[in-house]
């Protein structure tokens, strides 16, 4: 198959990028910065430089990548995303922006330019990596979590649209699992919060050591984890609208439920 993926510097694409490419797949990957593209060039894969943010950046790299697949592009892995931390008081107008542009705007519009090639051929499969908090919400994650949110809910809704049509629409949604997401997240949170000067200052504490702290949390998988569901999601002829990975995401898949709102707010906020 010709699959592609964005955000494959490190953590989870990078990992199912080099495993799909072991498996015989055709895998054409993307990084935001040059010196990325350039390793992973070194290591035998399609690397293309794309800045999920800049709508010019997308339509070139595409364009590209469709010329090289001869527009046969089987699967689309919206892998590319970061959480910005900090409470949503502390997050300005254009911190929020970019975490969607990143996170959704960024995506959907790259499968917008995707569809009618795969319309075209009569099959495709578009898959988003999610997260739990796709679905539930923890305090000082709202932008992220949002973002997630808004994700779901372009999937649930192209998945309608896309009925009969050979295309796919799937979420993969883990929980904690081991990469530099917590390494990126720090950098925004020093980058775009306020911390002395906020009143949730105290509470920053506990978040700083939480992103700086070098061991795993409880639950924490493998990147392996992830690829497992993207090879079922990729191979399987009747894949399923969602794909679950780690304990968390099924523990609060279920909570959410069978729990009234006020006893999973309880619970999620000891878990935060």
């Amino acid at each position: 198959m010709n699959i592609l993926i964005t955000g494959c510097s490190t953590g989870i694409g990078y990992f199912c990028a080099k495993k799909l490419h072991q498996d015989g797949h055709n895998v054409y990957v993307t990084c935001r910065d040059i010196r990325d593209v350039k390793k992973l060039q070194k290591e035998g894969l399609k690397s293309y430089k794309l800045d999920i943010c800049e709508s010019e950046d997308i339509k070139k790299t595409l364009s590209l990548i469709l010329e090289d697949c001869k527009e046969k592009l089987d699967v689309l892995f919206n892998n590319a995303g970061y959480g910005q931390p900090g409470a949503i008081e502390d997050i300005s107008k254009n911190v929020l922006k970019e975490q969607f542009e990143t996170n959704v705007f960024g995506p959907q519009e790259l499968t917008n330019l995707v569809l009618p090639y795969m319309r075209k051929n009569g099959f495709g499969r578009i898959i988003y990596n999610s997260s739990v908090l796709g679905f539930i919400s923890m305090a000082y994650r709202g932008a992220y979590n949002s973002s997630k949110y808004a994700l779901e809910g372009l999937c649930d809704t192209l998945r309608h649209e896309l009925l009969e049509s050979g295309i796919d629409v799937i979420l993969i949604e883990p929980g904690p699992i081991h990469s530099n997401f917590r390494k990126n997240a720090l950098k925004k949170f020093y980058d775009n919060i306020n911390i002395n000067s906020s009143v949730h200052k105290d509470v920053y504490k506990k978040t700083l050591e939480r992103l700086e702290s070098k061991e795993d949390g409880p639950f924490t998988l493998k990147e392996d984890a992830v690829y497992l569901a993207l090879k079922k999601a990729i191979s399987s002829k009747r894949p399923k609208a969602r794909y679950r990975v780690t304990f968390p995401t099924h523990l609060f898949w279920f909570l959410k439920r069978v729990l009234s709102t006020k006893l999973l707010d309880i619970l999620l906020r000891k878990a935060g």
